[in-house]
């Protein structure tokens, strides 16, 4: 694995954009001068590979990150070894947060995907609550939208059926993850195993395979070429009383 500072990249402060991904329409986008504030917290890129971790479990400090791209997830792991995935992270997301409140991270960050994520410095917080009252507001509603996702995942472990909670699991990525692949073709990308969807929903590997399969055979969904397609909106809203066709509206980055 390469050193960090092998594949960090230090930004052109005078840049307008930290990424390209900041001017993609599923995002909302900042001021002139939110952009040059962000600008002057930013300390680079730095480029990740799959299966690398961006976060230890337990580790304090740190720094924060917005994902640029690529496919990630937080997790935590028992004594014995069993890891449940908190929830998957996609372009856009902020990362790092809780070690910001003065706590160690309760959970460690791996990638799913080769990734590249943008430094923050570690007093950013401060900042931008103290001088931007705007990206405060932004940061503010990705972790009530984080939270949204964790509890989507706790009503899927603590209350639906194997295939309700794989189907709903497969719909919020899909809903997550279409406006920033629109032009990509059918589907989104899906870099997720079927372990890992076990690891998120507490099912056993036997049982998630075979529960995928089911849905599969139901018309539901496919899974080739390392893309999800939903192939019936109908079925997915009776089952899961979500649909796929919803309009998802721009979020908010940082």
């Amino acid at each position: 694995m390469a050193a960090e500072s092998s594949s960090e990249i230090i930004l052109n402060q005078s840049s307008p954009r930290c990424h390209p991904i900041r001017e993609s329409t599923a995002f909302l986008p900042h001021s002139e001068e939110e952009t040059r504030f962000l600008n002057s917290l930013r300390l680079g890129e730095r480029a990740l590979e799959a299966g690398e971790t961006l976060i230890p479990e337990h580790s304090r400090g740190g720094e924060l990150y917005t994902l640029l791209n690529g496919w990630g997830f937080r997790f935590k792991t028992l004594s014995d070894g069993r890891r449940q995935i908190l929830n998957f992270l996609l372009p856009g997301d902020f990362i790092g947060l809780q070690q910001k409140m003065d706590i160690a991270a309760a959970h460690g960050v791996e990638m799913l995907t080769p990734a590249r994520v943008c430094r923050y410095a570690r007093d950013s917080l401060g900042a931008i609550f103290k001088n931007q009252p705007g990206l405060a507001y932004n940061i503010v509603w990705l972790a009530a939208h984080e939270e949204s996702l964790v509890d989507e995942s706790l009503l899927s472990v603590g209350r639906r059926s194997a295939a309700e909670s794989i189907a709903a699991l497969l719909i919020t990525l899909y809903r997550r993850a279409r406006p920033l692949y629109k032009n990509e073709g059918d589907g989104i990308p899906f870099p997720i195993t079927q372990q890992h969807i076990s690891d998120a929903l507490g099912l056993s590997l036997v049982h998630t395979n075979k529960t995928l399969r089911r849905l599969e055979r139901l018309g539901f969904h496919k899974i080739e070429n390392g893309r999800l397609i939903i192939l019936n909106a109908q079925a997915v809203k009776t089952l899961v009383d979500v649909s796929p066709d919803l309009p998802t509206p721009p979020r908010r980055i940082i």
